[in-house]
């Protein structure tokens, strides 16, 4: 007869009594087929009510453990292999290897965002106003493409900040870049080429790599891809950065430009992917035309990002489709759904509208100016600037900084993580293979604080004049 302790028991006692069953069955003291007493033998037993006892049968009923027949009772199932693999209360840890960020005190390789940047107070009173006024529509499941709010928004700023003329049905938002990536080759096939820039963004071809697509590579020169490279790729999908390329910071000439789109326009099935990542902080004069809105023959996509000019957690990006290719999209990834939760977007919708998007970018610009000058300001004035050359770019938050040293970037980098400090060199980005040249180092400054820039400089003096 099933007899249980409930000296120990946490939660109800149907609770308690359906787990003792259920750990009896799984470890085999209850055999399949074997019968189990009646209600009122089992409540009699234990000294609880029928009710008790039928709701723990009902629960194992319903998990399978236990089936009923008519008239005779009730009966444990057939559970093939079982064994009790979690404990039946309290706390599990098991010993799982989670990949772990180097533990660096000054890393020039990240585009951090301090907190005190963030609009908070504006953005809390946002989404109060949201959950307060759109409760409908927040229940209401998104469309793939976003809300049509977000993606009106969406079109508005580029327009009045990019020059683009868009409908905003070309528009889908999705929570990443990555993301969209992966809708745009679910899209295009992942039987095309695709080819990336080199020095480039090497997460790129590791994302393309998971959709089965292996990645061909395209060097540069100072005006950006070339377009020979494309050619001898036999590119079918050129995936660049001509507003503000990473890692070298190279703004591409409206010659080179043309020259792209006159490759797309060669052949049929040829697409660019313009990632504009960061074209937000362009920090002198007016930003630079998209490729999208010169393009006349439908053959760029224009993939853009608010985690750049808003923070890196907020994780909602855009793509805007060439007309034809919406239809297409409609067609054949409709049954997607959209991966950014209504709450967000419609925020980030009354944060555009509103004109608080404009104000950020407009405050972060004449914030990250002054922080460039400064630290420009502060490698001039230092003992490193006889070792250094510095090269500028006019958009983003990073430039290089070219080191005259014998040292090769591996042993400067080596050197500079020994004393906790990360710096990445465009060698670094390199796909091709020894393609990039080499002592070009790359400053993110955004989220540096002087005195530590002024420490790493130190201590990059102290290694390029040191001895081999």
């Amino acid at each position: 007869m099933l007899t249980y302790n409930f000296e120990h028991m946490d939660g109800p006692i149907y609770e308690h009594i359906y787990k003792c069953i259920k750990d009896d069955i799984l470890s085999g003291k209850l055999k399949p087929g074997e019968k189990l007493p009646s209600k009122r033998t089992l409540a009699r037993n234990n000294s609880v009510s029928t009710i008790t006892i039928q709701n723990a049968y009902d629960q194992l009923i319903s998990e399978g453990y236990v089936y009923t027949e008519p008239k005779k009772g009730y009966y444990v199932a057939q559970i093939h292999e079982m064994t009790i693999l979690n404990p039946v209360s309290g706390k599990v840890s098991y010993d799982i290897d989670l990949p772990q960020a180097p533990d660096f005190e000054i890393d020039f390789s990240r585009n951090d965002y301090s907190p005190d940047n963030f609009p908070f107070s504006v953005w809390t009173r946002l989404s109060r106003e949201i959950m307060a006024s759109k409760k409908s529509e927040l229940m209401r499941v998104s469309p793939i493409s976003g809300v049509i709010d977000l993606r009106e928004a969406i079109a508005e700023h580029l327009h009045s900040f990019r020059g683009m003329m868009i409908d905003p049905n070309q528009i889908i938002v999705g929570a990443g870049t990555e993301y969209l990536y992966s809708l745009l080759t679910d899209l295009l096939g992942n039987d095309k080429r695709y080819v990336i820039e080199s020095p480039g963004y090497k997460r790129l071809a590791k994302i393309y790599g998971q959709r089965g697509i292996h990645c061909h590579y395209a060097g540069m020169d100072s005006l950006g891809i070339k377009v020979e490279e494309l050619l001898r790729n036999e590119a079918d999908i050129a995936h660049i950065c001509p507003n503000h390329h990473f890692p070298t910071g190279i703004t591409m000439p409206a010659s080179r430009r043309y020259e792209i789109l006159a490759w797309a326009n060669e052949k049929p099935g040829r697409y660019i992917i313009e990632d504009d990542y960061d074209s937000e902080f362009r920090t002198e004069g007016k930003p630079i035309p998209t490729l999208f809105s010169i393009d006349a023959c439908e053959k760029v996509i224009y993939v853009n990002t608010f985690s750049k000019s808003i923070a890196p957690t907020i994780r909602i990006s855009y793509m805007v489709l060439p007309v034809h290719l919406v239809k297409l999209f409609y067609d054949k990834l409709s049954f997607y759904s959209c991966t950014v939760s209504n709450f967000e977007q419609y925020t980030l919708a009354a944060f555009i509208k509103k004109g608080y998007f404009e104000k950020h970018i407009n405050r972060m610009r004449l914030y990250y100016m002054r922080k460039r000058k400064q630290v420009i300001e502060t490698i001039k004035s230092s003992a490193l600037y006889q070792y250094c050359d510095i090269i500028e770019n006019d958009s983003g938050l990073h430039f290089l900084l070219y080191l005259h040293t014998d040292y090769s970037d591996y042993e400067i980098e080596k050197r500079l993580a020994k004393k906790k400090i990360r710096i990445k060199n465009v060698s670094n980005y390199d796909l091709i293979g020894g393609d990039a040249k080499e002592h070009y180092f790359i400053l993110n400054y955004s989220n540096i604080e002087m005195e530590d820039i002024e420490k790493a400089l130190a201590i990059l003096v102290d290694i390029l004049t040191e001895h081999h």
